[in-house]
C-alpha cells in the first residue's frame, strides 16, 4: 500500500498563505497611501493658513506681536503713501495734529543751490517713528525717495515697536529741496544703550546748537522754520503695522489719516515756506491753507 497516497497535499496551503500575504501587502499598501494623502492634505492646509495670515497681515485691523506689526514690505507701503490722493490731505487740513513747525531764523544749509531740510532722529525712537510718516507723505509732494527700509521704535521704549520707515541708506530727489535725514542710532541696545549709527557733521551740531533745542525727532526747515518733537501722538499708530497704517491714511475719517495727514500738512507749510511757495498745486491747496491758517502762519 502506498502510505504517500493518503498524505494530505501541502500544496494548496501554501497558495492560500500567498493569497493572504498578498491581501496584507495591499491592505499595507493602502494604509501608507492613506496616510500619505492625509499628509499632504494638512500640509495643504497649514500652508494656505500661513498665506491667509500674512495676506491679513496688510488690514487695517490687524494687531499682535512685534513681528507681526513691524515686517512689511517697505517700497510697497511707501508707494502707498506716495500715493494718498491730495482730496484726502484736503479734507483733513490740520486734523489732530498736535505740533507744527515754528517761525526761527537759524543760520540756513544749503545743498547745490537749494535750502535743506535737516531731520535728526534714532530708530530707537517711537516719536520719530511716528514722524517719519508724516514726513514721507509731505516729502513725497516735492519730491521722490529711494531706499527706504522698514522699520520699528525699541521694544525698550514707549509705545514700543511702532512700525515705521528708517531714513538711514535712502536716497531723496527733488527739485525744489534738498533733504538731509541723520539717524543717530539704531533700535538694538548694545552695553546699555543703542548701537550708534551716524554722526551729525560740524554744521549740522552747529544747526542744533543754535536752536537751543535737544529732543528728536528735530527739523530745520532751512533756517526759517523749526520742528522739535512729534507732531502728533504716536498712539494712534499703536496695534497697527504698516500695510494697515498705509491704508488708513487715504481714509480722512481715520484716526490715523487726522493725524499722520494733518502733520504731513504741518510739514508742507514748513516745506513751502523754503521753496518759495513752490509747487502752487501743493502749497495752495485747501488742505495746506487750512493747516497754515490753523497754526496761525
Amino acid at each position: 500500500m502506498n502510505q504517500k497516497s493518503n498524505r494530505p497535499s501541502r500544496q494548496p496551503q501554501r497558495g492560500r498563505n500567498r493569497q493572504v500575504g498578498t491581501r496584507t501587502a495591499e491592505r499595507a499598501a493602502a494604509r501608507k497611501r492613506t496616510r500619505m494623502i492625509l499628509v499632504a492634505v494638512m500640509g495643504v492646509v497649514i500652508v494656505g493658513a500661513v498665506i491667509a495670515a500674512l495676506l491679513a497681515g496688510g488690514g487695517d485691523e490687524q494687531s499682535s506681536s512685534s513681528t507681526s506689526t513691524t515686517v512689511f514690505d517697505a517700497a510697497a507701503v511707501a508707494a502707498a503713501v506716495t500715493e494718498v490722493p491730495a482730496s484726502a490731505f484736503d479734507a483733513v487740513g490740520n486734523g489732530t495734529a498736535t505740533g507744527g513747525p515754528e517761525p526761527v531764523n537759524l543760520t540756513p544749509i544749503t545743498q547745490e543751490g537749494k535750502p535743506e531740510l535737516l531731520y535728526v532722529g534714532a530708530e530707537y525712537c517711537p516719536f520719530c517713528a511716528a514722524q517719519r510718516w508724516a514726513m514721507v507723505a509731505a516729502l513725497s509732494r516735492f519730491g521722490t525717495f529711494t531706499g527706504l527700509s522698514a522699520s520699528h521704535s525699541a521694544t525698550e521704549d514707549v509705545y514700543p515697536d511702532t512700525p515705521t520707515f528708517s531714513f538711514y541708506g535712502s536716497v531723496y530727489t527733488s527739485v525744489y529741496l534738498a533733504f538731509t535725514a541723520v539717524e543717530t542710532e539704531t533700535n538694538e541696545m548694545s552695553g546699555g544703550s543703542y548701537k550708534p549709527l551716524q554722526k551729525l557733521t560740524a554744521e549740522q551740531e552747529a544747526v542744533l546748537a543754535e536752536s537751543g533745542r535737544t529732543g528728536i525727532p528735530f527739523l530745520d526747515f532751512g533756517g526759517k522754520f523749526l520742528i522739535s518733537g512729534a507732531s502728533f501722538d504716536p498712539g494712534v499708530l499703536e496695534e497697527r503695522n504698516g500695510p494697515g497704517i498705509a491704508k488708513l491714511m487715504a481714509d480722512p475719517t481715520s484716526k490715523i489719516s487726522q493725524a499722520v495727514l494733518g502733520a504731513a500738512n504741518g510739514i508742507t507749510v514748513a516745506i513751502c515756506g523754503m521753496t518759495g511757495n513752490q509747487p502752487a498745486s501743493v502749497c495752495d491747496s485747501p488742505g495746506v491753507q487750512a493747516a497754515k491758517a490753523a497754526l496761525g502762519l
